[in-house]
């Protein structure tokens, strides 16, 4: 199990003392840390592309901004009575398959997804932590921050679609299909695990989201892809 059979820390208090929610925190905090080492890991693959030093330097410096990210996510469930490497270990396969699927063919293809395919994930992440303990809440809405990689990724692209116009057309098309495979990504990490799921809909002394509620929460998830889209001058 990721969670250790023990009883929890002594040290925690409130809705950590209790096993089931602290098992959902545990899963939350692993795939955010398996997501920023992923998101380190394609930000290397995506420098070799880069057409410029420059270019190559930015997402060097941003991938190393991604990868100091995992470390307090990984302390956060030591801390919880949690293996780490354990907890992140169930969702490599559904993370994995995801960049499968949308593997960029170039140096834009690459930045789009960057830009809209990661921030879907992240909008996510954050619609889930809204349901946590304050100190999760606050630790999960640092480790998704966009950093300089969402002005970084804009500027590079509206600058080559202005220099290329039918570049955007593809480029729609791409978005389009971002944000297709990550939704389908984000429901199943939901749906994979129990203590997600259970996040979600709450219980007795803890909100939770209605079925309504969960079709608004992935409304505003597609409003936002829509809005970087028009942000890159693209149709969503």
């Amino acid at each position: 199990m990721a969670e250790s059979d023990a009883a929890a820390p002594a040290e925690l208090t409130g809705a950590l003392a209790d096993r089931d929610y602290r098992e959902a925190v545990v899963d939350l905090l692993a795939v955010v840390a398996y997501g920023e080492l992923s998101a380190f890991e394609r930000l290397v693959e995506d420098a070799k592309l880069a057409p410029t030093l420059e270019d190559k330097l930015a997402l060097a410096q941003m991938a190393g901004a991604e990868l100091a990210k995992v470390q307090p996510l990984i302390d956060r469930i030591s801390k919880l009575g949690g293996d780490p490497f354990a907890a992140m270990a169930p969702f490599h396969e559904a993370l994995d398959e995801f960049h499968a699927h949308t593997a960029p063919a170039d140096w834009h293809e690459g930045l789009v997804k960057a830009f809209v395919g990661d921030s879907l994930a992240r909008d996510f992440y954050r619609e889930i932590a809204a349901f946590l303990d304050p100190d999760t809440r606050d630790l999960v809405v640092s480790s998704v921050v966009e950093g300089q990689h969402s002005a970084f990724a804009v500027d590079r692209l509206r600058q080559a679609i202005a220099d290329d116009p039918p570049l955007g057309g593809r480029l729609a098309l791409w978005g389009r299909r971002l944000m297709g495979e990550a939704l389908i990504q984000a429901q199943r990490v939901a749906a994979d695990r129990d203590a997600l799921t259970a996040l979600l809909v709450g219980g007795v002394d803890r909100p939770g989201l209605d079925l309504a509620a969960l079709g608004r929460m992935f409304t505003r998830l597609t409003e936002r892809h829509s809005e970087r889209m028009a942000e890159l001058g693209l149709d969503p």
